[in-house]
C-alpha cells in the first residue's frame, strides 16, 4: 500500500507537467488573441485598427513572443507563487480567483452536503422497499429533478420569489452591501439571497444520486452474499449496511476525483442566470476574451484538484474495500 502510494504521487508531477502544456495550447488555439478580441470590443476605430498599435499592444501583453517562451515564462512564476496578471481585468490571477472562490466553494459544499445526507438514505430507502408508495413517489421526484435544467429551475424560483414573496434574489447580495463591511445585517442579506442557488443545486444534484444509488443497491440486494447473511440470522439493518450499501458506495467514492473540480467549476450555468459572484462566469469570460493568464490558472487549477481528488479516490477505495487491497498486494508480490 506504501508502495503504491509512493508511485501515484511520483505520477502526479509529469501529469501536471503535461496538463498545464496542454491547457497553455488550448487557450492558443482559437484564432487571434486577446488583443485581437480587445481592438473588435472597441470598435473599428482607425486609431486601433493601425497595424502600430496594435503591434505595440502586443508586445505590452508579451504576445510577440514564441509560444514556448510564454509558456515557460507564465509556468516559472506559477511555480513562485506569481499566476500572472489578467489582461482583461488587468489584476493579479491570483487575486481574481481568491475573491470569488470562498464564495463558491461555500455555495458548493454546503449544497454537496446537502444532497449527501438527503440522497443517500432516501436512496437505500427506495432500493428496499422497491415498488412501494414511498419508491414510486421519490422515483417521480427524481425523474423531475433529473430531467429539469437547473437554469430554468433558477428561472423559475426567481420569478417565484418575486412574485409571491416580493424578494428579488439574483446575486448574493443586496446593492447596498455589496462593498459594505462585513455586519449582522449583512449575514441576513446573504441568507436571504443565498437560498435559492443552494436549493438549486441541491434538487438537481440529490435528484440523480437517488437514483445512481438506488440502482446500485438494487444490483448488490439480489446477490448470494446478502441471502447468506439473511440465512445465517442477521439483522437485516446489519445484513443491508455492512455489505450491499458498503460495497455500492465504491461507485461514490471513485467520483471523488470529479467531485474537487465539481466543486469550483459546477455552478457556471445557474450562476450566470442569478448573477452570483463565484468562478464560473469568470471563467467563461476569460475564455471568452482569450485571456491566456487567468484562463489558463483556472484549467490548471481544476486539473490539479482532478488529480488530487483521483489520488484521494484510490486511497479510499483501497481502505473501503478489502479486495482492492488484496489485488495491490497480489499486484507488488508478482
Amino acid at each position: 500500500m506504501l508502495q503504491y502510494t509512493i508511485r501515484r504521487l511520483l505520477l502526479m508531477i509529469p501529469t501536471l507537467f503535461l496538463v498545464s502544456v496542454v491547457a497553455f495550447i488550448v487557450i492558443q488555439l482559437p484564432p487571434g488573441d486577446f488583443v485581437t478580441h480587445y481592438i473588435a470590443t472597441l470598435g473599428q476605430s482607425a486609431d486601433l485598427t493601425d497595424m502600430a498599435k496594435y503591434e505595440s499592444l502586443r508586445r505590452r501583453y508579451g504576445l510577440d513572443q514564441p509560444l514556448y517562451v510564454q509558456y515557460f515564462k507564465w509556468m516559472r512564476n506559477w511555480l513562485k507563487g506569481d499566476w500572472g496578471r489578467s489582461l482583461q481585468y488587468q489584476k493579479p490571477v491570483k487575486e481574481l480567483i481568491g475573491g470569488r472562490i470562498l464564495l463558491t466553494l461555500m455555495i458548493s459544499v454546503v449544497s454537496l452536503l446537502t444532497v449527501w445526507i438527503f440522497a443517500f438514505p432516501v436512496g437505500i430507502y427506495s432500493a428496499v422497499k422497491q415498488y412501494s408508495l414511498g419508491d414510486h413517489l421519490f422515483t417521480t421526484i427524481s425523474f423531475l429533478g433529473v430531467g429539469t435544467p437547473s437554469f430554468l429551475l433558477a428561472l423559475v424560483i426567481m420569478y417565484a420569489a418575486y412574485r409571491l414573496f416580493g424578494l428579488n434574489v439574483v446575486g448574493l447580495l443586496s446593492r447596498e452591501y455589496q462593498d459594505a463591511p462585513w455586519s449582522i445585517d449583512k449575514v441576513v442579506d446573504l441568507l436571504q439571497h443565498i437560498w435559492v442557488p443552494l436549493l438549486i443545486l441541491s434538487l438537481t444534484n440529490t435528484a440523480g444520486l437517488i437514483r445512481t444509488m438506488r440502482a446500485l443497491l438494487l444490483d448488490e440486494l439480489h446477490k448470494p452474499y446478502v441471502v447468506t447473511a439473511r440465512a445465517k440470522g442477521l439483522k437485516e439493518r446489519k445484513v443491508i449496511l455492512k455489505y450491499p450499501v458498503r460495497v455500492a458506495l465504491n461507485a461514490f467514492v471513485s467520483t471523488v476525483g470529479w467531485t474537487l473540480p465539481h466543486l469550483i467549476s459546477s455552478t457556471t450555468i445557474v450562476a450566470v442566470v442569478l448573477g452570483l459572484p463565484t468562478t464560473g462566469p469568470l471563467l467563461l469570460q476569460a475564455l471568452k476574451a482569450q485571456d491566456m493568464y487567468l484562463a489558463a490558472s483556472f484549467l490548471v487549477l481544476l486539473s490539479i484538484l482532478t488529480i488530487v481528488g483521483t489520488f484521494l479516490s484510490d486511497i479510499l477505495l483501497a481502505w473501503l474495500d478489502p479486495r482492492i487491497r488484496l489485488m495491490e498486494g497480489q499486484g507488488s508480490s508478482g
